[in-house]
């Protein structure tokens, strides 16, 4: 898998694939991540690529031409780039839209900047726009890591268990049971029982079990969808 971050600002992104999980997942070859700055791509002498809305209002955009120029150039390299744009009016990033798009051969995260982007360059070129929570960043960099991460998991052989896909939050609509790590008492409290006994078949039935109330108690919108399905 490629990802290709469209970004003013390289170094906020980078670092993050040089430790942990993403980091081995690089060194072999699993990820491929790299960057375009719009700024290369400005045909402004002094290489501006933001500019006053027209129209008025508060702040700069980031001007249509470089942008662009910049995903004409990865376009021309590969067809079927998928450009992603991180945006307040895209619909909420999902579990099952990371699990979707693990099966893509090339995403492009378009990063905005300033008060945004030159809305034709969304009309012109996104494939999908996403929102990671109803707040505001100062760019879209901490949103499309977000959805990198999210994407990179569910990639063959990123994660080195696989397994542990199974049982992660949001599988089924639920949210994980409650895990615990040695020592068997904590502080006073002690590790459910149960958890030490053996049994598999009866952990994991606890496990269900304690999903669907922690689904309850803390997020009764997922709680109503897993009602739904069981019907």
């Amino acid at each position: 898998m490629k990802f290709t971050f469209v970004t003013l600002f390289e170094n906020l992104v980078k670092h993050y694939f040089e430790e942990s999980i993403l980091s081995r997942a690089v060194k072999e070859k699993i990820l491929n991540i790299d960057f375009v700055n719009p700024r290369d791509f400005s045909i402004n002498k002094h290489k501006k690529v933001d500019g006053y809305q027209s129209g008025g209002g508060a702040g700069l955009l980031l001007k249509a031409q470089p942008l662009a120029s910049a995903l004409e150039e990865i376009k021309s390299k590969n067809e079927k780039a998928y450009f992603v744009f991180a945006t307040p009016v895209g619909k909420p990033f999902k579990q099952s839209d990371a699990k979707r798009l693990a099966k893509k051969n090339h995403i492009v995260f378009v990063n905005g900047r300033y008060e945004g982007i030159d809305e034709r360059i969304i009309e012109l070129y996104a494939d999908e726009l996403f929102s990671v929570g109803d707040f505001i960043l100062t760019g879209g960099e901490l949103a499309t890591l977000c959805m990198c991460d999210a994407i990179s998991r569910n990639i063959p052989k990123v994660l080195g268990n696989a397994s542990s896909l199974e049982v992660e939050s949001y599988e089924n609509n639920l949210l994980e049971a409650p895990a615990f790590a040695k020592p068997n008492t904590f502080q006073g409290i002690d590790i459910i029982k149960e958890y030490l006994k053996g049994n598999h078949d009866n952990i994991h039935s606890l496990k269900n079990r304690l999903a669907t109330y922690k689904t309850n108690y803390f997020r009764p919108d997922l709680y109503k969808k897993t009602k739904k399905t069981k019907r």
